[in-house]
């Protein structure tokens, strides 16, 4: 019969993933994401950020399912 070979099993502290290498990816994701909640929810005249209708009309179905009121 073959004997099985040992394989070291790493602690849960060497799979941890470092916060200096996490935080960037996490403040770039929350940037992205506020970025596409504004563009969402800007009210046409109040905040858009180019005038006209263009963005509103892009994002129409968006806002309809996060609940921002357009019509």
């Amino acid at each position: 019969m073959a004997h099985a070979i040992a394989t070291p099993v790493a602690a849960p502290s060497e799979l941890a993933i470092p916060v200096r290498e996490l935080a960037p990816w996490l403040v770039l994701g929350a940037l992205f994401a506020m970025t596409v909640l504004v563009l969402i929810s800007s009210v046409q005249g109040a905040i858009t950020i180019p005038e006209g209708t263009a963005i509103h009309e892009w994002v129409h179905d968006g806002r309809h399912l996060l609940g921002f009121p357009c019509h």
